[in-house]
């Protein structure tokens, strides 16, 4: 199985996994989505509440801010030494205390540990008029996305397969395919139709498999099967995973890979045992 990025960084990343099937590629996503554990707030005790805004409310837009996670220093609530009553070790508590007039925002929200802040400073929660107050003490825990939405690391975490595109000798180049083309995927050139190629990168991994190609090159009146025909090979996707902030992408990756690599132990683990005890 191989891995290539075409794009890295701490809040984005593209790549390319060949050599897996589709069941692999959806256990990736589905762990990155669910299963890497990120920071958000859980419970709310608010003092006092005057904004237009019901607690129920606000205690739910304060859990979706996301929070900078260090997973090196946190450990899940429920796997505590301290038996779930909450420490420095598993919980990070903020305070919030803001008079109107003004809107009161997630840089508002002051943490106990400076390592653990929102990742945005500017997040609305609730605007406040004159003579309105929100005073509150929020505790915020690691969890997983499987748990709630909250914990979720990714803003959008998706794949597709590696589309293929055949021009067949049959083309005449009629040019009709490329103008059809939403993603701008082929060209004409020397008289034949090409995909493009950009800074050295084809475009093929481009190509949306809306088959628009297919449907203009019939509609020119070339036969009944098209020139160009579109394909996708199952044993190669392409990736896009956005986060939240609250982690770098490369972590989720990461830990996601991780994560089912344990799994899969774990059922090795567990299939041996029960062909052991058949035996």
């Amino acid at each position: 199985m191989d891995l290539v990025f075409s794009r890295l960084d701490d809040s984005v990343a593209r790549f390319t996994i060949s050599g897996a099937n589709l069941a692999f590629a959806n256990s990736l996503r589905r762990t990155m989505i669910g299963e890497v554990p990120t920071i958000a707030i859980e419970d709310v005790r608010i003092y006092d509440n005057t904004s237009v805004l019901f607690d129920e409310i606000l205690a739910h837009r304060l859990g979706l801010v996301p929070i900078k996670t260090d997973l090196s220093q946190f450990v899940p609530r429920n796997k505590c030494t301290c038996d779930d009553i909450g420490c420095q070790q598993c919980t990070i508590t903020f305070t919030l205390s803001v008079e109107g007039p003004g809107v009161v925002t997630s840089g508002d929200l002051i943490s106990m540990d400076p390592r653990i802040v929102p990742v945005h400073k500017n997040i609305p929660i609730v605007k406040l008029w004159e003579g309105q107050k929100v005073v509150l003490e929020a505790i915020a825990e690691l969890n997983t996305g499987s748990e709630h939405a909250k914990w979720q690391p990714t803003l959008a975490c998706g794949y597709k397969e590696f589309p293929i595109i055949t021009i067949h000798d049959s083309c005449d180049v009629c040019g009709k395919c490329v103008v059809e083309c939403p993603r701008d995927v082929l060209e004409v050139s020397d008289n034949t139709i090409h995909i493009r190629v950009v800074n050295g990168e084809s475009k093929e991994k481009d190509c949306s498999m809306c088959r628009l190609c297919e449907t203009a090159c019939v509609s020119s009146g070339i036969g009944e099967n098209p020139a160009i025909t579109i394909d996708a090979d199952s044993t190669k996707f392409i990736f896009v995973v956005e986060s939240d902030g609250s982690l770098p992408v490369k972590e989720i990756i990461e830990r996601a890979l991780l994560h089912i690599k344990l799994r899969s132990i774990d059922l090795t683990d567990a299939l041996q045992d029960i062909f052991a005890e058949g035996l």
